[in-house]
Parts: C-alpha cells; sequence; structure tokens
C-alpha cells in the first residue's frame, strides 16, 4: 500500500503506449461502446448513475491532493485546477449537479477534446500499478463518459452555438491560466512551455506559435466533435 500510494516513482515508470496503457486506452474505447449500447437501459438508472460519477470524479480528486500534499509534492504552481481537464473536471460535477445546458455544452466539447489527447499522450511520469496512474486515467474517463452520458443516454444535444460558447470559455480560461503562470512560475495548459513527456504539442512548433496553432487544432476538434449532432434537434 505504501507503494502504491507513495512517491517513489522510479519503481513504477510510465512508458507510453505500453501494455498498460494500451490496456487503459481498451478499457476506455470498451466503456464508450457499452454506454451506447445500453443507453436505454440506463435511462432508468439515472440517478445512481450520475451519483456514482460524481462520486467517483470527487473522491479521485480528492486522494490525488491527498497524496500530493502527503509526499510534500503540493505546490501552488501546478496544483490549481487551471490545467483543461482540471477545468474539466470541475465542470463535470457541476453539470451533474445543476444539469445545466450551458455547462453540458462546454464540458462536450472542452471534456472530450481535451481528455482524448490526455489519454493518448498523458503528461504522466508513474505508471501502473500506482495511484496516480489508475487515479489520471479513470479520471480522464469519467470526463468523457459524463459528457456521453448526458448526449446519449439523457438526450442532450449539442449545438453551434455551444460550440463558440465553449472555444470562448477556453479563451478565458487560457487567459486566467496564463496570469497564473506568470504569477506562480508554473505551466499551466502548458501556455508557458511544452510538457516534458512526449505529446501532441511537440509536432506544432516551438513556443509560443504552437499556441496559436492550439487555437486552430482546438476549434478543428470542436468542429469534429460537433458534426455527429449537426442539424439536430437544438
Amino acid at each position: 500500500m505504501s507503494q502504491f500510494f507513495g512517491h517513489q516513482y522510479e519503481l513504477y515508470p510510465f512508458q507510453l503506449f505500453s501494455v498498460t496503457h494500451l490496456v487503459m486506452l481498451i478499457l476506455f474505447v470498451a466503456g464508450s461502446v457499452l454506454l451506447y449500447v445500453f443507453r436505454k437501459p440506463l435511462k432508468s438508472l439515472e440517478k445512481p448513475m450520475k451519483v456514482i460519477m460524481f462520486s467517483g470524479l470527487f473522491i479521485l480528486e480528492l486522494f490525488y491532493h491527498i497524496w500530493l500534499y502527503s509526499g510534500k509534492a503540493w505546490e501552488i504552481s501546478f496544483t490549481l485546477p487551471l490545467q483543461l481537464c482540471s477545468i474539466s473536471l470541475l465542470l463535470c460535477l457541476g453539470l451533474l449537479a445543476t444539469d445545466s445546458k450551458l455547462l453540458f455544452q462546454i464540458v462536450y466539447f472542452l471534456g472530450i477534446a481535451g481528455a482524448i489527447q490526455a489519454l493518448l499522450t498523458p503528461d504522466l511520469f508513474v505508471g501502473f500499478p500506482h495511484f496516480r496512474f489508475l487515479q489520471f486515467f479513470i479520471t480522464h474517463m469519467l470526463i468523457i463518459w459524463v459528457a456521453l452520458f448526458y448526449a446519449i443516454v439523457k438526450g442532450f444535444r449539442i449545438t453551434g452555438k455551444g460550440l463558440w460558447s465553449a472555444f470562448a470559455f477556453l479563451n478565458l480560461a487560457a487567459g486566467v491560466a496564463f496570469l497564473a503562470n506568470v504569477i506562480t512560475g508554473g505551466n499551466y495548459m502548458f501556455l508557458a512551455r511544452k510538457p516534458s513527456n512526449p505529446s501532441l504539442l511537440d509536432y506544432l512548433g516551438p513556443y509560443p506559435y504552437y499556441i496559436l496553432v492550439l487555437e486552430c487544432l482546438a476549434l478543428l476538434l470542436f468542429w469534429l466533435i460537433y458534426l455527429p449532432w449537426r442539424g439536430g434537434r437544438k
């Protein structure tokens, strides 16, 4: 247990697209498919599903901060909820508590686009079976599953207006993250530098030009995940 929740990272090195990484990706795809296949039966389980997802996200995030604090690794320069997926997690909690259609639009676009990138190229330094590895992957899966749950099971519809609302929110959040980076010396939303681990950002040019490319790429990703719903009920 001490090693599972410990801070001896060298015991569990993370390797991109290792067997354990691929297993987590397979579990994510399988869970997403099952969510679609059983969308009708799940409608009658809406309340317990929301409680499970809310509890899962909240508890995993709480224990993540406890883990950081216990190892004297909690620092204001990187533990504030200003990374894209940290913001999406908080929005998911708000969505599950309120069923807000505006929050859903933002969660759908930001959550799916950000969490998929995180699942494919994790900014992670510790591997299976460490707590941080499991917390990272389960949290990002849940962010996407919350968005899909509302779209597929609850029947919330994604709109073009929602796309632009999410894009505006993204830029507002980026502005806050930029200021936080200046004040704390952090790298929230990777606006100060690229992550140390291999990621999509490695192919987008040097700093600061990759930030402009990211803007265009985010808009493209938003459009792609909007396409399946284009022309549907508003």
